[in-house]
């Protein structure tokens, strides 16, 4: 039920790929529930994809990170922290941005999806994340001390949202767990843009590519895939993730191919498919929970994260993870026809946590 004020409440969700604009959407469904207007604050391709989700919605421009991943793994971590100088420049850049919107127009609330520079002194903000304990791959030490950086960002706001359920099993392992927690932490659950699945489809068919990402390796992992399924003779769709590229000239006829598409397009063929092969990001990773759907999943090289979840799953049973370093379609086929594919035991309510949290803040502003 809404209250009896409308409330504008900025929602900016990080540029890293489309994951973090798609875990967006069930925040933004919740605050239109509750009788409240979003303003979603993105860049040119996140702005592609919320208004096909929502049709008419306020969008304000806002340019992202633009983080780019090397060709070589070896060299990955190494370039992102060589990005750093840039990304602080706008962290600063977007905090100006806010600054400069807040006295324009009213902005009553403000959900920044991990980006650090959108806090406020007079007006209520949180950040979302799923990962305050960051993994960046050069070992203990250099994540504690990423780590303390990381919090005096966060804490900057009025409260760190962690998208994932308290204690064990959980989706983020000790990502979202670390001994030690930002202050004014909550847990908001698990989001995903897709309605939860209460039992797998039975008359599940064929393979699902659905590819998302950072630049290069988006095109690295179309590429290899693309030359692998031409040679299959199985059911394909081929979801490339991106409008501006260009389709493949020649299409065999098991492959139905797409540049991109919606939520409402994707998600029966999500929920149809007998396999999915995608990254092993975070979002994407929620959404294939909630389906209870079986996928391989192909981490970003050098994305510590990603390698990390790729793992953390594998172990568990829940996907399958494979390097995209030497990927052979029909061997990892076979390989995974022994693979349990656990569903990962979840409390009923991981799905719907974030509602009664939004919902407590809204009231409070």
């Amino acid at each position: 039920m809404g209250t009896s004020k409308a409330k504008y409440i900025l929602v900016a969700p990080l540029d890293w790929g489309l994951g973090h604009t798609t875990r967006c959407v069930p925040l933004i469904r919740h605050i239109q529930r509750m009788g409240h207007i979003p303003v979603v604050a993105c860049n040119s391709w996140q702005r592609s994809f919320i208004t096909e989700t929502f049709g008419q919605i306020e969008v304000v421009e806002l340019e992202g990170y633009n983080v780019s991943y090397s060709e070589w793994n070896k060299w990955a971590q190494a370039g992102v922290l060589l990005q750093m100088p840039r990304i602080i420049k706008t962290i600063k850049a977007e905090h100006n941005w806010l600054l400069k919107l807040c006295t324009e127009r009213q902005i009553d609330g403000i959900i920044s999806d991990n980006r650090y520079g959108l806090s406020h002194p007079r007006i209520p903000s949180v950040v979302l994340t799923h990962q305050p304990g960051l993994l960046i791959g050069l070992g203990a030490l250099a994540d504690k001390v990423v780590r303390k950086v990381h919090y005096s960002y966060l804490e900057r706001y009025g409260a760190t949202w962690i998208v994932d359920v308290p204690g064990s099993p959980s989706l983020g392992g000790k990502m979202s767990h670390p001994v030690v927690l930002p202050n004014r932490t909550k847990y908001v659950g698990l989001l995903s843009r897709f309605e939860k699945t209460t039992e797998a489809d039975n008359a599940a068919e064929g393979l699902l590519i659905l590819l998302s990402g950072p630049e290069p390796q988006r095109t690295n992992i179309s590429k290899l895939l693309w030359q692998q399924v031409c040679n299959y003779k199985g059911k394909v769709t081929f979801v490339e993730g991106n409008n501006n590229v260009q389709p493949p000239t020649l299409i065999p006829e098991n492959i139905t191919y797409h540049k991109r598409l919606t939520d409402q397009q994707l998600g029966p063929i999500l929920k149809k498919a007998a396999v999915v092969i995608c990254r092993s990001g975070y979002s994407t990773l929620m959404d294939l929970v909630a389906l209870q759907q079986k996928a391989i999943v192909i981490p970003t090289p050098g994305q510590t994260e990603q390698e990390y979840l790729g793992t953390y799953m594998r172990q568990a049973g829940i996907c399958y993870s494979t390097k995209q370093s030497g990927f052979n379609l029909e061997k990892t086929l076979h390989k995974i026809e022994s693979f349990p594919f656990h569903t990962l035991g979840l409390p009923g309510a991981s799905y719907t946590m974030y509602e009664h949290v939004v919902s407590d803040w809204l009231n409070k502003i």
